[in-house]
């Protein structure tokens, strides 16, 4: 598939945005952060969303006309994804506007204000629709059976493992900033989800080798044949070959996944290992460049994942 930045921006920025809404949501129910802290990681959050999705609409032919996929939630997973995601920002500027008051009265540098119960209700329902808008991204592409990479039962878990891993490396480095300690057990689940998630894409990645589904006859109709081109198709390059026929040599695809499992996977560990080990160290500085690395691992991820995808459409182009 053709990779188009605009959806990669959107995927990527969006991912970690939720991500990070879903996280400030749960640290609000459970306290230990700055209010301030949380309060930056609500607006962060938000701002990455609304650039992520503005982003998407670049990819789309008729912008103005966008309203109208709203209407479709009931069959589309787009529609949904786009119901969630506006969604999200209410709770979210609920939740932002309940740590005014620590920050008013002084108490933004110690930890977050126990929430009533109609705070732990929007802080439920921001952590509900943020991780929903993040699974809705997925299954758009999770749902389509003609392009069989897309189709794999790990796709799913990574956009999600991706928003939680982002998301939680920009809490971890906000909250440190204001002076609250990431303490060993969150550095430690951060080490788990960036091995778990090197884990699910070299699986993947190691699946993805295998051949489609079907063949050249099956694709027009001759699925007991062993069918062979003498002229294309086509006699110029049309949408279907702009769009679903992208092909990314094997040697870049190699170097590119390296390259990301280095930015996702081993700097994010190289980097909170010492912040789990070490109670006194300065994570601050470990946990910004764990962040920066762990974006743009996921930005060349997400690239891979468009490019290397093939639609069944190409056996018979």
């Amino acid at each position: 598939m053709n990779p188009a930045f605009s959806v990669i921006f959107f995927t990527t920025l969006s991912g970690a945005g939720y991500g990070l809404l879903s996280w400030a949501a749960l640290a609000s129910m459970t306290g230990g952060i700055p209010a301030r802290a949380l309060l930056v990681a609500l607006l962060l959050g938000m701002l990455l969303c609304g650039a992520g999705l503005l982003a998407s609409f670049w990819h789309l032919g008729k912008p103005l006309r966008a309203w109208r996929a709203f209407s479709q939630w009931r069959t589309s997973w787009l529609s949904r994804e786009g119901v969630l995601a506006v969604a999200s920002f209410v709770p979210a500027l609920l939740l932002a506007a309940a740590m005014l008051p620590a920050l008013l009265d002084g108490s933004a540098k110690g930890g977050m204000p126990a929430l009533n119960l109609a705070g732990h209700a929007i802080a439920i329902a921001l952590l509900a629709c943020a991780t929903a808008t993040v699974y809705s991204t997925a299954m758009i592409y999770a749902s389509l059976k003609p392009i069989p990479a897309w189709r794999h039962p790990l796709v799913v878990p990574v956009y999600l493992g991706f928003a939680w891993l982002t998301g939680g490396l920009l809490l971890a480095t906000l909250a440190s900033m204001h002076g609250a300690s990431p303490g060993g057990l969150p550095a430690l689940f951060g080490i788990v989800l960036a091995a778990a998630l090197w884990w699910a894409k070299q699986r993947y990645w190691r699946d993805l080798e295998a051949p489609l589904p079907a063949t050249r006859g099956d694709a027009i109709g001759l699925p007991s044949r062993k069918a062979s081109v003498f002229e294309r198709p086509h006699t110029e390059a049309n949408y279907i070959t702009r769009e679903m026929a992208f092909v990314v040599a094997r040697n870049h695809a190699t170097w590119l996944r390296r390259f990301a499992i280095v930015a996702f996977a081993l700097v994010p560990l190289a980097c909170l290992l010492p912040v789990w080990w070490f109670v006194h160290l300065d994570a601050t500085p470990w946990l910004a460049f764990a962040s920066a690395s762990a974006i743009a691992g996921a930005f060349v991820e997400r690239w891979l994942f468009f490019a290397e995808a093939k639609h069944l459409v190409t056996l018979y182009y």
